[in-house]
C-alpha cells in the first residue's frame, strides 16, 4: 500500500521505551510521495495524541477530528519516527489540508533547527 504524505494512518508504536510515544495510534505522514510511491519499506511519521495540551506549539499542533479521526488531535512533533510500513495497519483515516500541513512543516523545521532556510544561514566554512 502506498501511503500519502498528509495522511493520517493508524500505527503500532509497541514498543516504546521511555517517553516514546506507544500503542496503536493515529500517525500524520511526513515521508516525501516520491518514496511513499516507490514502495519505500520505511515510512516517517509523526504520531498523534487525544490528550490534548493547549497552547503547546511548538511541539504539538492540534487538529480537528473529521473523516474517520474520531477524535481532536494534538500532532506530537518532536516525536518523529521513521517506522516499518508493516507497522501501519489502516487505510487513510483523514487528510490534512494544505494550511494545516503549512502550519506542520513551519513547526517541525522549529523543532528540528531549521528556523532559518539554508540560505538564509550566516555559513561559514572551517
Amino acid at each position: 500500500m502506498a501511503y500519502k504524505r498528509g495522511g493520517i494512518y493508524l500505527a503500532n508504536f509497541n514498543p516504546s521505551r521511555g517517553t516514546e510515544a506507544g500503542k496503536t495510534r493515529p500517525c500524520l505522514v511526513m515521508q516525501s510521495d516520491l518514496l511513499n510511491q516507490a514502495e519505500h519499506p520505511s515510512t516517517t511519521v509523526i504520531p498523534l495524541t487525544s490528550k490534548l495540551i493547549d497552547n503547546a506549539e511548538p511541539l504539538r499542533l492540534r487538529i480537528k477530528s473529521r473523516d474517520l479521526l474520531n477524535a481532536d488531535s494534538d500532532i506530537m512533533l518532536d516525536q518523529t519516527r521513521t517506522i516499518d510500513n508493516k507497522r501501519i495497519n489502516s487505510s487513510a483515516l483523514a487528510s490534512l489540508t494544505n494550511v494545516e500541513m503549512i502550519q506542520v512543516e513551519n513547526l517541525w523545521q522549529l523543532v528540528l533547527g531549521f528556523e532559518q532556510g539554508i540560505n538564509d544561514r550566516n555559513i561559514s566554512e572551517t
